[in-house]
């Protein structure tokens, strides 16, 4: 496949990517608070697939575009489960620990159905 090819299947997402990295900067220049701008960012990364868009775009290199992407996201998840180790033993610290025993209930179940899909989307074939 031709780079040019693929810019042309990707620009939209580019597009959006340079525009969200400009608008955060300015936000953060002109003294935005940063709440907002993370709660903007969050909605903004949650309801596009701008970062599945760019996976797939480095997913698509032949040979080493899948091996860059196990790379980068097998670390990022460890980090994340290393974040909320560390949240989890400071909010346990703290006395939230009901809290948190729901929070991690209420994980655990989301990750069984997410299981328990899988294997039904893997038996039933479309």
């Amino acid at each position: 496949m031709h780079p040019k090819t693929l810019l042309k299947i990707f620009y939209k997402k580019i597009i959006f990517w340079v525009f969200l990295i400009i608008v955060i900067t300015l936000a953060i220049n002109y003294g935005i608070e940063k709440k907002i701008i993370v709660f903007i960012a969050f909605i903004v990364s949650v309801f596009t697939e701008a970062f599945v868009g760019i996976g797939a775009l480095v997913a698509a290199i032949p040979l080493i575009g899948p091996m860059i992407i196990k790379i980068i996201t097998i670390p990022v998840f460890w980090i994340f489960n290393a974040m909320g180790t560390l949240v989890s033993g400071v909010a346990i610290k703290k006395g939230y620990a009901t809290e948190l025993a729901k929070g991690r209930i209420l994980t655990l179940a989301l990750l069984i159905g997410m299981i328990v899909g899988y294997i039904i989307g893997n038996l039933i074939p479309l």
